[in-house]
């Protein structure tokens, strides 16, 4: 068995070349949302991949061997629930609504800008087409939000440094002044007012 404890998130800093010579293994959710799996790639060798705790794998990342081969992941069709909304009945906000009352239960979500995706479930299609929205199960990938705090969610990562202004003297940061300050002040410091 092959191992695997490494990931590269949609094949970051690889070669387009290396990528076109790499292995392939196509996992569904169920299996790509586990830190440690069992799966064979399309050599025809078995892997056994061990990656840190929390760690989801997403289609177009490449898992790295223990012997350096590189082997990239394909999303597998599975069955999926497809939520659009009711172009008579209702309108696009419909499918944020939804969004907040899956989210509420914990249900993960592919969020797309005219459709939700969910796993299949009977009761949640129900609450679904109460609230006037479409919901059709078909056969394809599923890519669910990984979280705000989720380690290797949406296939990309970057910092958000919000840099403070510069504290006046005698600062006092619940002042009024202050206050007033922070929420007029926008980047590249402009101002405006309402």
């Amino acid at each position: 068995m092959l191992q695997v404890s490494k990931i590269l998130a949609q094949g970051h800093g690889l070669a387009p070349v290396l990528l076109k010579r790499a292995a392939t293994v196509e996992l569904d959710w169920d299996v790509r949302q586990k830190s440690r799996f069992d799966a064979i790639d399309s050599q025809g060798r078995q892997l056994g991949v061990f990656l840190p705790r929390g760690t989801a794998v997403r289609g177009g990342d490449v898992l790295v061997a223990e012997d350096g081969s590189l082997i990239k992941v394909i999303a597998a069709p599975q069955p999926v629930l497809v939520i659009t909304h009711c172009k008579e009945h209702g309108n696009v906000f419909d499918l944020t609504r939804a969004a907040y009352h899956l989210g509420n239960r914990h249900v993960a979500i592919e969020l797309k800008p005219d459709h939700l995706k969910i796993e299949p479930d009977h009761v949640l299609a129900d609450m679904l087409r109460a609230m006037h929205l479409i919901v059709k199960e078909e056969n394809t990938t599923f890519e669910p939000e990984g979280g705000a705090y989720g380690s290797h969610g949406g296939g990309h990562s970057h910092s958000h440094s919000h840099a403070s202004p510069a504290k006046p003297q005698g600062f006092r940061p619940f002042s009024p002044e202050y206050l007033d300050r922070q929420e007029h002040q926008h980047d590249g410091g402009e101002h405006h007012h309402h």
